[in-house]
């Protein structure tokens, strides 16, 4: 069976999917992102209900230390323009940039370890990511046919 997981981004612009699809998994960098941007502490408590729910049935991605590693590393190789096995030179990023994708890093690790199916809206973040991190990816407008 197919892995899949959702980036924040589909869960905000798709206002949650209702039904996660067969094969779905919830990586916790994206619960904490949910958590950081709610509007109130009903909507928290939800997300934590919906946690307990993961970690029960065994379906929420937590990044191990090897996956903070291999981030660090990343970002290293981002931040430095380093060359990519499939790309060639990649542009610099700044420290700052760096501080904002690594979230997204981190999804990116738990999601190849897996090997699963990131659905996303933020392809540019990923294509960066992608060069020294293999994962497959797709927008949510091809997932979902909208």
């Amino acid at each position: 069976m197919a892995v899949i997981t959702f980036d924040t981004c589909i869960f905000i612009k798709y206002r949650q999917p209702l039904i996660n699809p067969k094969g779905f998994r919830m990586t916790a960098v994206v619960l904490h992102e949910l958590t950081v941007g709610s509007e109130d502490a009903y909507v928290i408590r939800r997300i934590e209900i919906e946690r307990r729910k993961y970690e029960r049935d065994g379906i929420l991605l937590v990044p191990n230390g090897e996956d903070w590693f291999i981030a660090g590393k990343v970002i290293n190789s981002l931040q430095r323009g380093r060359k990519s096995a499939n790309k060639g030179r990649t542009p610099k990023i700044s420290a700052e940039e760096s501080r904002r994708i690594m979230r997204d890093v981190l999804i990116a690790r738990t999601v190849k370890r897996e090997n699963a199916l990131l659905v996303t809206d933020n392809t540019t973040d990923f294509e960066k990511i992608k060069n020294f991190c293999k994962i497959r990816t797709i927008t949510g407008r091809d997932f979902f046919g909208a």
